[in-house]
């Protein structure tokens, strides 16, 4: 059985201080406070790559785990913002500068928001099809790439990051059933303009689409893993804002103990968020089951559960 052993993860030292930006953006620290919920958002160095900031993130997981490279039988990137413009896949720049064995298979997953769920669920599948032992799922999006500066809906929303999900044959959660979901005819909610070349995201539509239809993907994914809602005893949802997050919570009725806010200091960090937030609960291995379910571009959005293992 293939699950998560451990996740290291990197998030940039140099920070964005919204409230320095509100006059510039005509907000005000409520707005930030209780709709984006985002006090700060993380940037990564000029010079930094996608691929960097997995060599990072995998640096903070072998300080961990003391994992090593000839180790490794495959490595995936979840990222839509690739090294250079995309060729090569950043897999390979990444095995280029971890070093790894010429024989271990690596490529990309051209995902966002919903990456790491899909991310779990396809590694988990490719690692036991082949017979393989250790693998590493790695998340980078960097949209600071992408960012117009002077874009309210988005400048005040995205912080760089990255993480490296440590997958083995012994692992702490086991992967359970996951759900998936894909609206193709919403892409433009968000997306790269093509006309203009800049990134752009409808906030409304984003917002309505993610309480339309994530709640009802988590009870299909409970009903799926043969769980009632109160057996799962923590719920990690994408961090996409304070205000979605907070109203995921009251449609479920959950605390929001039980389904957390945990972006504030870091920003929406795509397919890093949800990874960010289950690291020092897999180091930990405190809750026995986890629901985690990743929504945004695409439209596309995944739900699956996590179970801890017991030695």
């Amino acid at each position: 059985m293939i699950g998560i052993t451990s996740i290291g993860t990197y998030v940039p030292a140099h920070k964005i201080d919204n409230y320095d930006r509100m006059e510039q953006f005509n907000t005000n620290s409520w707005f930030l406070d209780n709709k984006t919920g985002f006090r700060f958002l993380a940037r990564k160095e000029e010079t930094d790559e996608t691929s960097d900031l997995c060599v990072k993130a995998f640096q903070a997981l072998q300080n961990k785990t003391g994992i090593k490279t000839e180790e490794i039988q495959c490595a995936v990137v979840i990222t839509q913002n690739p090294d250079g413009n995309g060729l090569p896949h950043s897999s390979a720049w990444l095995h280029r500068k971890l070093g790894l064995p010429v024989n271990t298979a690596c490529f990309d997953i051209s995902l966002g928001c919903s990456g790491y769920v899909y991310g779990l669920s396809i590694l988990k599948s490719f690692m036991e099809g082949n017979g393989f032992t250790t693998g590493l799922l790695f998340t980078a999006d960097p949209y600071s790439k992408i960012l117009d500066e002077n874009d309210r809906n988005t400048e005040l929303l995205f912080g760089d990051a990255s993480s490296c999900t440590l997958m083995t044959d012994k692992p702490r959660y086991s992967i359970g059933k996951t759900c998936f979901a894909t609206d193709g005819t919403r892409t433009e909610a968000i997306w790269v303009n093509p006309a203009t070349g800049k990134f752009e995201m409808k906030g409304q539509a984003v917002f309505k689409f993610s309480l339309q239809k994530v709640p009802a993907q988590i009870t299909e994914c409970l009903e799926k893993n043969q769980l009632a809602q109160e057996e799962v005893d923590l719920f990690i949802v994408h961090q996409g804002s304070r205000y979605i997050v907070d109203n995921l919570a009251e449609i479920l009725k959950l605390s929001n103990e039980k389904l957390p806010f945990t972006a504030a200091e870091v920003g929406n960090t795509v397919s890093s968020t949800i990874p960010l937030t289950l690291e020092s609960l897999v180091d930990s291995a405190r809750p026995g089951k986890i629901l985690l379910s990743g929504f945004g571009v695409g439209l596309s959005w995944a739900s699956t559960v996590i179970t801890k293992q017991y030695a």
